[in-house]
């Protein structure tokens, strides 16, 4: 159960869908940068027993949000109000087996902005993306992974702003519906990881080419993900 604001920045699919692609075992560590009211590090505790979990945001509404959250849910978890680009020295102090970040959308070069300040946070900030890759990389254990969800077109600036402390890069298309451009990626790479780049096949959220009659028609595997908290399935 996830409380969130009846106005402004609230969860969608995009943090449960990256939380059940990340490829976590129980004892294992997690940070999260930009956690909001805590939808994907939640989604992933609960998926995955035994987790040692920490997260990032700069907004304290939404950080309070996300410890009350995190202890209504009974998950142990360290909440640091910071913003990802200057993170407290008792954060910088650790590191952890994975990162996951779903960075703001909007490029702000482009993107207009939203009269509601913390809508306008969440989908644009004001951190560049250089710094969110940086800040993960920095906060990964050796062979830790780094899993993200992000915009399809901006995978360019992402791959840009990796260096060659990651690698093991894999990209998984999100669309909609088949035969429709990919909107969405989750993003892998690992921390001195050496195997080729993967593009996975697009994985499609719904049933069909169209959407014919009323009601949900996510594809089965969908499905479970955002009603049972099944793991993401992964394409070849």
């Amino acid at each position: 159960m996830l409380e969130q604001p009846a106005k402004g920045y609230r969860a969608g699919v995009d943090p449960v869908l990256m939380a059940s692609a990340v490829q976590a075992q129980a004892g294992q560590s997690v940070l999260e940068l930009g956690c909001g009211a805590g939808a994907a590090i939640l989604c992933l505790a609960t998926r995955v027993a035994g987790l040692h979990l920490h997260a990032v945001e700069v907004q304290a509404r939404y950080a309070n949000l996300c410890r009350a959250n995190a202890a209504s849910n009974g998950f142990d978890a360290q909440i640091w109000t910071a913003d990802v680009g200057a993170l407290p020295h008792d954060l910088t102090a650790l590191t952890f087996d994975h990162v996951i970040a779903n960075p703001p959308y909007l490029d702000r070069k482009s993107g207009k902005h939203s009269e509601l300040p913390d809508r306008d946070i969440a989908f644009g900030g004001d951190t560049d993306t250089k710094i969110w890759i940086e800040t993960a990389t920095r906060r990964l254990k050796p062979k830790g992974w780094l899993t993200l969800i992000h915009k399809a077109d901006r995978l360019p600036e992402l791959m840009r702003a990796m260096d060659e402390r990651l690698g093991s890069l894999s990209v998984i298309p999100i669309t909609g519906r088949e035969g429709r451009s990919a909107d969405r990626i989750i993003v892998h790479a690992r921390k001195g990881g050496r195997t080729p780049f993967k593009l996975h096949a697009p994985v499609s959220l719904h049933v069909g080419p169209t959407h014919l009659t009323d009601g949900e028609d996510y594809r089965p595997e969908i499905a479970a993900i955002l009603r049972t908290g099944a793991a993401f399935p992964f394409p070849d």
